[in-house]
């Protein structure tokens, strides 16, 4: 009789973990009493804002087992402004991918760099950080596997290559300079202007990307140096010197079309900071462009739809996400249970100094983010209840965003749920690249709450 074959560990799906919060969230709506903070007119803003000072208990709400199902599908109609501006921008840079504009960018470095390879490997880090910038975060997928065998052709090993991508994208996305995904999303909840702060942002990016840099080149020299301290050794070893790429010429065409997503990105940011564009807007600049790339390369209007279908199904898991953590957040609401739970940790923290609640949220988060990789689908579920715990122990929004987008951004290259899908597409193992990467990352994580510490004590707002 064939011994059945034991199963290790396997991280539930995040649809698994967020259906297992709702049920949680229902749970305990039945024991936390209902209560609601006063709303206020800012004099400022004019927007409606908490009272801290002002909480009251209210008669309890209920929710019904038939509501609870319900709450999946007001959950993804809450949503639906999120997830339609992530659907559609992903799908158009999958129409601007399949042009082959990235990758003859790439082979063009190649061949401009031949004979200083080490400039290459800056280079693809580079490259992956500007990806991150812009919150290219799954949208940077189809280029792992192309980068690190560039590097490997330039006599460098596997995990070269995958540091390079990986911590590339990694402080680079977590500080959210341009990220609509995390940035956008938060400063939306909270109602800070879209990209503002980003000054501050530039000196975090600055801070990462200094240190992601330091432990790429060291790695790099030393197993150039000697192979045998290679974290694939075996296979450097063997390496042959240059490994084969399918090269890809760049065109004219090419040239207009890399031109082009500059602009596009420079119009995107001039129109968040200046112009207080959303997401409706943003969506708007990036179907346009799809429209003039398809003329641009003569494509037809049924292959733009099919390439455009290919790159928005890279994110409908996170889309999804997105609505399920929205459904959590109606439970909490139906309930009327948010403020109460607010009201609790506000009262649980009131009195520690900014540093050391600071300090509770940032690894929270974390933490937290081993079950949950979604960053905009985590916004979605704690922006609400982080918002107003900021307000009531007098800690600037813009403050508290940033804590939730380091928290969330530098984990997702270290915790499995998130580095599991680079490793495989880099083609190294993640305990390899966990061996590695908790020493960088970890760096990335004490700076990252040095730095919220710093936005703290220098009142960074606007509000």
């Amino acid at each position: 009789m064939a011994q059945s074959k034991k199963k290790g560990f396997e991280m539930p799906h995040i649809f698994v973990i967020l259906t297992f919060i709702m049920l949680i969230v229902w749970i305990i709506s039945f024991i936390i009493p209902s209560g609601n903070f006063e709303m206020v007119t800012d004099p400022n803003s004019g927007r409606q804002i908490v009272n801290p000072d002002v909480f009251s208990f209210a008669d309890k709400t209920y929710i019904t087992p038939f509501k609870f199902f319900q709450a999946f599908y007001q959950g993804l109609v809450n949503g639906i402004g999120i997830m339609g501006n992530l659907l559609i921008c992903s799908g158009v840079l999958g129409f601007l991918e399949s042009t082959g504009a990235f990758s003859a960018g790439i082979h063009k470095l190649v061949k401009a760099t031949k004979g200083k390879e080490i400039s290459l490997v800056v280079i693809m880090y580079v490259l992956f950080t500007v990806f991150g910038v812009l919150g290219y975060g799954e949208g940077a997928y189809p280029f792992y596997a192309l980068a690190v065998m560039v590097i490997m052709a330039a006599g460098y090993d596997r995990m070269t290559g995958t540091i390079a991508v990986m911590l590339g994208s990694c402080g680079s996305f977590a500080c959210g300079m341009l990220n609509m995904f995390t940035t956008g999303v938060s400063q939306q909840i909270v109602g800070l202007p879209m990209y503002s702060g980003i000054g501050f942002r530039f000196v975090v990016l600055l801070v990462f990307f200094f240190i992601g840099l330091a432990f790429l080149l060291r790695y790099a020299v030393k197993t150039r140096k000697d192979p045998n301290k290679s974290y694939c050794r075996e296979e450097y070893l063997s390496q042959d010197a240059q490994v084969a790429i399918e090269e890809v010429s760049m065109t004219q065409k090419h040239i207009i079309a890399l031109i082009g997503f500059l602009a596009v990105t420079v119009i995107q940011g001039y129109g968040c900071l200046r112009l207080r564009w959303s997401f409706p807007n943003i969506t708007a600049l990036y179907i346009i462009f799809m429209l003039l790339l398809a003329v641009l390369f003569g494509v037809s209007p049924n292959e733009v739809c099919n390439r455009f279908t290919v790159g928005a199904q890279r994110v409908l898991g996170p889309a999804l996400a997105i609505g399920f953590a929205s459904s959590v957040m109606v439970l909490l609401t139906q309930a009327n249970i948010m403020d109460t739970l607010v009201y609790y940790m506000g009262n649980a923290l009131k009195g520690k100094s900014p540093l050391v609640t600071l300090l509770i949220i940032y690894l929270f988060v974390t933490c937290f983010n081993f079950f949950v990789v979604s960053g905009s689908g985590k916004a979605v579920m704690m922006m609400p209840i982080m918002s107003p715990l900021g307000k009531m122990l007098g800690i600037n929004q813009q403050v508290m965003v940033l804590t939730y987008q380091l928290g969330d951004g530098l984990t997702n290259y270290l915790w499995p749920a998130g580095a599991a899908v680079g490793c495989v597409l880099c083609g190294i193992s993640f305990d390899k690249w966990f061996r590695f990467a908790w020493k960088a990352v970890g760096t990335m994580i004490v700076a990252g709450y040095l730095l919220i510490v710093v936005a703290n004590a220098i009142g960074y707002g606007p509000f």
